[in-house]
């Protein structure tokens, strides 16, 4: 889980374990202490003491589902429906005109057990709930009962304290989830801009790393062409031409993702041969283990090299194992001087005669 989500479902949690501690104080201690004091003055304190039972079997099972981290899932829609039961069952026997006093212990109850159910619920379904608790007091203030003005005023002094203090849980509650999804949000966004920039600043770096790499050839060869102090058609600026070429090729190559680089960046170093109308054949035996890029071009400029200067075709064979890969090349061109392997593991071997050039790259892994 992210930390910003992390945070969010922590201070969820924090705030549902104080509203559970308030509703087990208002429910277990004020409205039980009601209950018993008023326990005589109830037509039958069976049916009240029964609507209590039920409110705190309610509660008992939040707390269950609190340690466990759970909530009250599709149990929530059933859950309400049983704390109004119990409120209804508690007013069939409330004494006549004592509706949201002392004596109407399920006024400031069942307003708590019935939050604690709907805890993550949309504050909507939270405030359709105080609703329908303070209507169903209220029918039973009209309805019942003979109205007068103390009975109203009564009602709606109590109703300051029943609905607003869990009304200001719920919107808390609301306020908490809006504010970690758009913390989310813009952790979201902030990690999208910081990949952005890292994958322009691993781009601008892999292009930089690329001229520095053609720059010692390729770049005074462009000029020399640009400037006129070499001209196309001398046999030795196509030969160049045609190795910076492959090399730019070999270049490109080395950052597709494939399973096996070494052949896919001979393969395209034998691309410009083809196209030039030699005739390549590349052949491959056994399996090794991938080289690293710089090895993997000390093993291809020497077929780099004679495959770019071929005259009319070549041959390039790649056998490896575990302990040692091979490339060697065999192709009618004339001997070139090889640049230096950048690694001491490479070794490499050149045998030329009679306008043929044999050339082998071997590479031990340490």
């Amino acid at each position: 889980m992210p930390d910003d989500e992390l945070i969010r479902a922590q201070l969820l949690r924090g705030l549902r374990i104080a509203t559970m501690l308030a509703a087990v104080a208002s429910v277990g201690l004020l409205s039980m202490n009601n209950l018993q004091k008023n326990l005589g003055k109830y037509d039958v304190p069976a049916t009240q003491l029964t609507a209590f039972a039920v409110l705190a079997a309610v509660l008992a099972l939040n707390v269950v589902l609190v340690v466990r981290r759970r909530s009250w899932g599709r149990l929530a829609g059933p859950a309400v429906a049983v704390v109004f039961a119990a409120t209804a069952l508690s007013y069939l026997t409330l004494p006549a005109g004592r509706t949201s006093t002392g004596v109407d212990w399920a006024f400031g109850a069942a307003n708590w057990a019935g939050l604690v159910v709907l805890f993550d619920r949309p504050l909507r379904t939270v405030g359709a709930f105080l609703a329908g608790h303070e209507l169903l007091a209220l029918a039973n203030v009209v309805v019942v009962n003979d109205v007068s003005r103390n009975s109203l005023a009564r009602f709606a002094t109590g109703s300051v304290t029943v609905i607003g203090f869990p009304l200001c849980l719920g919107v808390l509650a609301a306020a908490l989830g809006r504010i970690g999804a758009q913390a989310a949000a813009a952790a979201r966004e902030l990690e999208r801009v910081r990949t952005a920039d890292a994958v322009a600043v691993a781009a601008h770096r892999r292009r930089a790393q690329r001229y520095a790499e053609l720059s010692a050839t390729s770049v005074p060869l462009l000029e020399g062409l640009a400037d006129g102090s070499l001209v196309p058609s001398d046999p030795d600026v196509r030969r160049r031409s045609a190795v910076e070429a492959a090399r730019m090729r070999r270049l490109f190559a080395e950052t597709d993702l494939v399973d096996n680089p070494l052949l896919h960046e001979l393969r395209h170093c034998a691309d410009i041969a083809d196209r030039k109308g030699v005739e390549v054949e590349l052949d491959a035996r056994g399996t090794w283990p991938v080289p690293p890029v710089v090895v993997r071009r000390d093993l291809t400029d020497a077929a780099l090299t004679a495959l770019a200067t071929a005259v009319s075709w070549a041959r390039v064979t790649v056998v490896g194992s575990a302990d040692l890969v091979s490339v060697s090349v065999v192709a009618d061109c004339v001997e070139s001087s090889l640049p230096r392997p950048a690694t001491g593991d490479v070794r490499v071997e050149t045998f030329g005669g009679d306008g043929m050039v044999w050339t082998e790259a071997q590479w031990q892994p340490s």
